[in-house]
């Protein structure tokens, strides 16, 4: 008996419920940071410096139903922005999904735990500083944050 094909295998963003969309976050944190551009080159510089609402212990948002009020600014992803959006990690689920990929193996969706991301050193959690104590966001630019991650464990 063959499995079923996951509803990300087979819909594209758009033909998503709201709560598909939702679950395909994989709570990484990685979009709730601060990116720089050059004004003369347009090339964008990651910082470690997270949105207000992050928490940088878990790499969660500690007001998600509200962030949007409370931080004007933040980004509601919708099927049309993901297309348009690529400063988005290459290991974003909504991004991989919208290029017909499939999700990588520490995805909450495929491994059945919110813990893998975390484990799998793909999430911000202990690796960002919150935009209150971070100071110019100059000195917090980092590298690691697009790598494709670890190898699935026991490969």
């Amino acid at each position: 008996m063959s499995r079923a094909i996951p509803f990300w295998r087979r819909k594209r963003l758009d033909q998503m419920t709201p709560s598909e969309w939702e679950s395909l976050c994989d709570g990484c944190g990685k979009c709730c940071l601060y990116r720089l551009e050059d004004e003369e080159t347009g090339k964008l510089e990651q910082t470690n410096v997270a949105c207000k609402l992050l928490n940088c212990a878990t790499g969660q948002c500690s007001n998600y139903p509200k962030r949007k009020k409370l931080v004007p600014d933040c980004i509601q992803l919708t099927p049309a922005k993901v297309a348009k959006m690529n400063w988005l990690p290459r290991t974003c689920a909504y991004r991989l999904v919208h290029a017909g990929k499939d999700l990588p193996w520490w995805h909450p969706l495929k491994s059945g735990s919110r813990e893998t991301v975390h484990q799998a050193g793909m999430s911000v959690a202990g690796r960002c500083i919150s935009e209150k104590e971070a100071g110019e966001l100059e000195d917090h630019i980092v590298y690691w944050l697009d790598h494709r991650g670890p190898p699935r464990p026991g490969r």
